[in-house]
């Protein structure tokens, strides 16, 4: 079988090296051009899954080199002369996160000439290219990463027609293959790739969105724990960690790099252990692999790496980014949230417990993967911060309203039962229970969702705010027995407080009792709110008329006849015996030992 011709010991001009370079950005890609004007040949969109093949495409053609078609079979390009070139896909290998790589096998139509064009990180790519060129390779991508840009290395190989037609049809036989069909691939591939020649080394910038530094600096104010997956080298991950906020002034960076013995992991996080509370740990894919080598080692990496304030792991594949996902939720029993922009960003949003995507460059594959999705990068600040508060405080509240508005209407009946006996008959009719549910209550008990306990402007300006949330104050056993005793004791005054009022007419116990209970319930929504809003007002007179508006159509189950200004009166007493006392006591409380928000609202 004959080699592909090899030009060794030949120091190739760099003038056509620079030509070589430029022709394989134009060439080695997965980038669609589309006009949207026919008639206007210089408007010109592309369209592909990475922002950063668009920007080298474009970068292309500020060199003359514009890609002007792109099929399945098929690219044309416009070279420096105005000229169109054609070029055959004769085999097409797209990047994916395993192989960190994609390659193109070309035949240039008017020349016939064959040639495979390589490009991708520099970890893979060391191994490609001739081992005198390697050396570079390292240099000149610690430099860009130094600056912050993501690298990638390009490359290419002369074929001949000999060597092509023999290595198609080993490799065709290989994917046909079904006992050992991913080794034989992997085999053809391996020689092929190899002994590539190194074009040239391009430096990507990914630049930050607005306000990204602040929203990171009050997510971790707000008691959370950020940390940052990517898939960049550490030199270029370092670099964004800084500019993003993840580092402070007083924090040192942590490196864990370059390891393959478990040993040396253990020991680097021992070292770390000492140090972790005010350090930033910086960790590669390739370390990471190390650490969860083993189960004693993967339990504490997570225990030293989450004391850290924050944690970055580079060259991180989207297999690991899912890992690292599940594993900080099973170690540490939190809840985790992740927020990506990309299609490599998939598997962790899916992984996480709440998943934030970002409608961005690089498409709407991890926004429609999400469970919410926004624009830009800094409206997290107000989705977590406000919005997210707000949800929480308001869930816990009407929860457990709703559970004290069915508990007070059975500790009612539990006593009217009591005081008469022990008879089995329900104090009210089927109609009036289901009306308590819904109508009576419905409108009021929902208002609360509308409360607002601080301004969006404090919010904001206090991250730690929602730090008090962690606690679970909000919603706990203690809080779930407050509003138990809350019912025991409204549903023992309202009862017992009838029959003490209305000795003398134990049969309007139903108008008695039933009209205490839903102004009750009406005064005990104030008594949870913190602003009152127009909504809870329209919602609670909305209530009052359709009570006296049923009062007159039920005349079956409330006698009217009896209804005077002195009944009136009575129940108004019912009422506030059942209800003052206990929003007394929430004001005392509240102002000898009033919460967070309440300190900043005053």
């Amino acid at each position: 079988m004959k080699k592909p011709r090899k030009k060794a010991g030949l120091r190739r001009d760099q003038g056509c090296v620079v030509r070589d370079f430029v022709t394989a950005l134009a060439l080695c890609h997965n980038v669609t051009p589309t006009f949207p004007d026919e008639a206007d040949e210089t408007a010109v969109e592309y369209q592909a899954s990475s922002p950063d093949e668009i920007a080298l495409v474009k970068f292309a053609e500020s060199l003359s080199m514009s890609l002007r078609q792109r099929d399945q079979s098929q690219i044309v390009i416009k070279n420096a002369a105005g000229d169109l070139e054609t070029y055959a896909i004769l085999a097409n290998f797209p990047f994916s996160s395993d192989t960190k790589r994609m390659g193109i096998v070309l035949k240039h139509q008017k020349t016939g000439r064959l040639m495979f064009y390589l490009k991708g990180a520099e970890t893979v790519m060391k191994a490609k290219v001739r081992p005198n060129q390697r050396v570079v390779i390292d240099e000149s991508c610690d430099n860009l990463a130094n600056e912050g840009l993501r690298t990638l290395v390009i490359s290419q190989k002369m074929l001949t027609k000999e060597f092509y037609d023999n290595w198609s049809r080993r490799y065709e036989a290989a994917k046909g293959d079904l006992n050992n069909r991913e080794a034989l691939t992997a085999n053809c591939l391996e020689e092929l790739e190899s002994d590539m020649e190194l074009l040239g080394v391009t430096g990507v910038e990914d630049r930050l969105q607005d306000d990204v530094a602040v929203v990171i600096e009050s997510l971790r104010n707000a008691g959370i724990q950020v940390w940052m997956l990517t898939g960049d080298k550490v030199e270029t991950a370092t670099c964004i960690a800084i500019s993003a906020g993840f580092k402070r002034r007083t924090q040192p960076l942590f490196f864990m790099r370059d390891m393959t013995e478990a040993y040396d992991a253990s020991k680097r996080l021992d070292e770390f252990s000492r140090k972790a509370a005010s350090s930033i740990l910086m960790i590669d894919g390739q370390t990471l692999d190390v650490c969860f080598s083993t189960k004693k080692l993967e339990e504490k990496f997570f225990a030293e790496a989450t004391k850290a304030p924050s944690v970055c792991v580079c060259r991180c594949s989207p297999t690991q980014k899912a890992l690292i996902t599940k594993k900080i939720a099973e170690y540490t029993g939190k809840r985790t949230a992740a927020i990506g922009d990309g299609g490599n960003d998939v598997g962790m949003i899916l992984e996480a417990n709440v998943g934030i995507g970002i409608v961005g460059k690089e498409g709407k594959q991890a926004s429609l993967a999400s469970d919410f999705s926004i624009d830009e990068f800094k409206f997290l600040r107000r989705l977590v911060l406000w919005h997210g508060r707000l949800s929480y405080k308001r869930s816990a509240v009407l929860s457990q309203f709703v559970i004290h508005r069915g508990l007070i209407i059975a500790i009612i009946q539990a006593i009217f039962s009591i005081i008469f006996y022990f008879v089995t008959i329900s104090i009210y009719n089927g109609y009036l229970i289901l009306g308590y549910s819904t109508i009576y209550t419905m409108f009021p008990v929902f208002s609360l969702v509308t409360d607002e306990d601080c301004s969006e402007s404090a919010v904001m300006k206090f991250p730690i705010l929602y730090s008090g949330l962690q606690k679970g104050r909000a919603l706990s056993t203690k809080t779930f027995l407050i509003w138990t005793w809350k019912s025991i004791f409204q549903g023992c005054v309202i009862m017992l407080g009838s029959v003490i009022f209305f000795h003398e007419s134990f049969t309007n116990i139903v108008t008695i009792t039933f009209s205490s209970l839903i102004v009750c319930e009406i005064l005990n929504v104030f008594s949870e709110v913190h602003r009152i809003n127009y909504k809870m007002v329209i919602s609670s007179i909305l209530t009052f008329l359709i009570y006296f508006m049923s009062i007159g159509l039920f005349r079956g189950y409330f006698d009217t006849s009896y209804i005077t200004w002195t009944f009136v009166m009575k129940v108004f007493l019912v009422t506030v015996a059942s209800w003052a006392p206990l929003h007394l006591a929430r004001r005392i409380y509240d102002f000898c030992d009033p919460s967070e928000h309440q300190k900043i609202m005053r």
